[in-house]
This record gives structure tokens, sequence and C-alpha cells, in this order.
């Protein structure tokens, strides 16, 4: 269970990572917020370990547990 909320951590990291860049004004741009390291390469990234680590979890098999 540790792992599945250390995976789960690790998304909800990335996604916070993701959010924001916008304005109210729609006729202003803002491409450095928008398309920086944090939100295009950063977070994905966290997203994707995170859900190994969620993969992982489930398909880990204490060597204690089997028979």
């Amino acid at each position: 269970y540790y792992f599945l909320l250390l995976g789960l951590l690790v998304m909800v990291i990335g996604y916070a990572l993701m959010y924001g860049g916008g304005t109210k004004d729609p006729a202003v741009f803002l491409e450095k917020e928008l398309f920086s390291f944090r939100r295009i390469t950063l977070a994905p990234i966290l997203i994707l370990i995170g859900v190994a680590i969620e993969v992982w979890a489930i398909m880990y098999r204490p060597k204690n547990l089997k028979e």
C-alpha cells in the first residue's frame, strides 16, 4: 500500500507542476509560461514515473508470500 500511495503522490506532484500558465485576458498569450520546461518535460516525466510505480506496486509480490 505504501508504494501505491507513493505512486499517487508522484502523479499528483506531476499534475500540480502542470497546473497554471493561463491568463485572464484572451488577447495575451504567455508562450514562455505555457511552454516552459516544467510543464512540457518535467511534469509528464513525473506522471509517467508515478504510473510506473503504480504498476510495479500492483504487480509486486513479496517473497515471503510466494508458495
